[in-house]
């Protein structure tokens, strides 16, 4: 059993898991037992690598960005993890390797690269600078 201690808004929370079987949880919450259901596990993420973010104040993020559609034969970048997007280095249309960085994921006060994961031409950006995203939504996708 782990067992964590959270402090949100000023109010204690005990949460310790009992165990997981599939795609559920056996919880306890301030003593009170619990079955969550889990997302289903994400594909491969693309290769991230973190480096340090400025603690310049950052205005409030907008809401999450939208889950596009793929385009057709076009590879998907999704983000890997929760986060504010901080920087966008390419723009449609422009020729990538699957090295090349495209934008910086700023999570948990660390700057994420994340790469184009293919050589081909960015065919769309779903993500605006600041944008806040969750894990699996579309970043742009690569064709």
């Amino acid at each position: 059993m782990k067992e964590y201690k959270y402090k949100i808004n000023g109010n204690e929370y005990n949460v310790a898991i009992d165990n997981i079987e599939g795609n559920i949880a056996h919880i306890q919450l301030n003593g009170v037992a619990y079955d969550v259901e889990l997302p289903e596990q994400p594909k491969a993420a693309p290769a991230v690598k973190r480096v340090a973010v400025s603690e310049a104040p950052a205005a409030a993020p907008k809401p999450a960005a939208r889950k596009a559609a793929p385009a057709a034969g076009g590879h998907v970048i999704e983000s890997p993890l929760p986060g504010v997007i901080k920087d966008i280095f390419v723009k449609v249309g422009q020729q990538v390797k699957a090295d090349d960085v495209v934008c910086i994921l700023e999570a948990m006060k660390m700057g994420n690269e994340i790469h184009a994961g293919i050589d081909g031409t960015v065919k769309s950006i779903e993500v605006s600078k600041e944008d806040s995203v969750l894990e699996g939504n579309t970043i742009m996708v690569i064709g």
